[in-house]
């Protein structure tokens, strides 16, 4: 009679979804180490509550017809923002991962920011040129802002997985039977 040996079905589920960490030690400890991170980490809540307040001037200006130069120096100035933190972005990816740009760790999250930074950019163009009327431009900035909102919560999303790699590492570290024994559950 042969005898099988009966496995845990969350526990292949888990291994067949499992992937490796956002960060080697390496690069965890180049990201810890740079100034480049302060600066992302001051640049991002600035650069959101920027476009919260201009959020709001765009969709009050597009209700009421009011506004219109608040509105515009709004997002003008929230596109100086995002080009701020895409510039310090990039060196930070430089030093953390190596390149500029697209690093596997965060690539769909710059394949997404150039579509943002494209909208933003259209939007300059717009305006500067007159290509669109006041409600079009404003509807550019909408479709921008709805871009950015994706894309920053693409950027939340790997920072939550960062802090989870994070903290299963040190279980993993602290436990006393070793990281094997950590990474399998108990069945």
């Amino acid at each position: 009679m042969a005898i099988t040996r009966q496995t845990n079905p969350r526990v292949s589920d888990a291994a067949k979804t499992a992937r490796s960490p956002l960060y080697t030690p390496e690069e965890r400890a180049r990201r810890d180490g740079t100034v480049w991170t302060l600066v992302q980490g001051i640049l991002a809540p600035v650069q959101f509550l920027v476009f919260l307040v201009s959020l709001g001037l765009v969709l009050r200006y597009l209700a009421t017809g009011e506004g219109l130069a608040a509105a515009t120096l709004s997002v003008v100035l929230k596109t100086v923002t995002l080009y701020t933190i895409m510039v310090t972005g990039c060196i930070w990816e430089k030093v953390v991962f190596g390149r500029y740009l697209f690093a596997p760790a965060f690539y769909w999250e710059d394949v997404f920011s150039m579509l943002v930074l494209a909208l933003h950019t259209a939007y300059l163009y717009a305006l500067w040129t007159g290509a669109l009327d006041a409600r079009g431009q404003m509807l550019l900035a909408l479709a921008a802002y709805a871009c950015y909102a994706i894309n920053a919560t693409q950027f939340l999303l790997k920072l939550r997985a960062a802090r989870l790699d994070h903290a299963r590492a040190q279980a993993s570290a602290t436990s006393p039977t070793g990281p094997a024994a950590a990474a399998e559950p108990a069945l």
